[in-house]
């Protein structure tokens, strides 16, 4: 009864965006879900408080905070991940969709059969051409590129593939930005409590949790740190046996906690050092905390087979030893010993993450989505 509600929800919000004028659906953002806000919310703000341009918002997830946002320039629709939203990429009319979801156009998510713009905006300091699938970014004309590797990456693709140039603009890492600007309003913690371990590995057969989590956690809580579990929502998705294994063992012990929410950010600067994979978020981690990372050295995530015919080291692979240390998987009982040393030697003193519009990546985002729809009124 609750899905079927659901489907009725989401198709007369569905009918409620067809609905609008023409005129006021010129710029829409697409969110995967809450996760996703971070990456969009300074963009569409910036918007609203320098523009008079009308935003659509449409988001996949009920807990959105984006789909909370008042304004009188701003409309919010939650619509499914399912066919309803199938429906609606293949006929939106639009003149600009912004996302951070790769793979359009690829699989079920297809391009509108209309003349649309599509912007793609990074998630992720991470490389795209081995994380990602093959033609992940085929079908978009705009990328907001991070950092310079993103510039190098794109142009490399266009060149092995022949594909036609996409346009490029420095943008910068809202994520990073908002670490930073919150880290500069925290405490720092008390003296004398144990060292705060953060477990926030990539997902995927490969990844820590999946294959060695249970080990992991173990050598951790055996030593008396402060652990806390922070998974992936893919692999409490598709690996929720092993993290219920890991929860239900130490669920009662004090210095033991399950973080799902990977949106928020207090464990971030809680935690004394990160232990991690292939994710992402050891790059985050890194750069908007300066804290050391230890990382597991699983097989590595590669979602392209053929990412090394783009003859570039991938940006998570050639940083890994400049803010942290690797730890070879035949070698996990030093896992301990890693984390005590890397606590007493780690310094980033000449590592820099060249992250572009650092502190105003969303002013300046906002710009160039203003020079984009300006570029393509119907």
């Amino acid at each position: 009864m609750k899905s079927i509600f659901k489907f009725i929800k989401h198709f007369r919000e569905l009918g409620a965006f067809q609905q609008l004028p023409r005129e006021e659906r010129r710029l829409v953002f697409y969110s995967e879900g809450k996760n996703y806000w971070i990456h969009l919310e300074g963009l569409i703000k910036a918007l609203l408080e320098n523009s008079n341009i009308p935003i659509c918002f449409i988001s996949s997830n009920e807990n959105d905070p984006g789909l909370q946002l008042v304004h009188p320039n701003y409309r919010s629709f939650e619509i499914d991940e399912g066919w309803i939203r199938n429906w609606l990429f293949e006929n939106i009319e639009a003149d600009v969709m912004v996302m951070t979801m790769p793979d359009i156009g690829q699989y079920q998510v297809k391009c509108s059969r209309h003349s649309v713009h599509y912007v793609y905006v990074q998630h992720s300091l991470v490389s795209m051409h081995m994380v990602y699938r093959k033609g992940a970014f085929d079908h978009y004309q705009s990328i907001f590129c991070a950092a310079p590797h993103h510039l190098k990456e794109i142009r490399a693709i266009e060149t092995q593939y022949k594909l036609p140039k996409k346009d490029l603009y420095e943008h910068g890492y809202a994520r990073l930005d908002d670490i930073i600007d919150q880290a500069k309003l925290r405490t720092k913690t008390k003296d004398n409590e144990p060292i705060h371990v953060l477990l926030a590995p990539s997902w995927g057969p490969d990844s820590i949790i999946e294959t060695v989590g249970d080990v992991v956690v173990d050598l951790l809580m055996s030593r008396g740190y402060q652990v806390t579990l922070r998974p992936h929502p893919q692999t409490i998705k598709f690996s929720e046996a092993m993290v219920n294994k890991i929860v239900s063992q130490y669920k009662h012990n004090a210095l033991f906690k399950f973080e799902a929410n990977v949106d928020g950010q207090e464990s971030l600067h809680q935690s004394d050092i990160m232990i991690c994979d292939w994710s992402g978020a050891a790059l985050d981690y890194a750069f908007g905390l300066d804290k050391p990372v230890v990382f597991i050295d699983v097989p590595r995530k590669v979602n392209n087979p053929e990412y090394t015919e783009i003859d570039i080291e991938p940006f998570e692979v050639s940083i890994r030893e400049k803010i942290g240390c690797v730890l070879p998987l035949n070698e996990l009982d030093q896992l301990c010993n890693k984390i005590d040393a890397s606590l007493k030697t780690h310094t980033q003193e000449g590592i820099v993450c060249d992250v572009f519009n650092q502190g105003s990546s969303a002013q300046t985002g906002a710009k160039f989505l203003t020079k984009i729809l300006a570029n393509h009124i119907k």
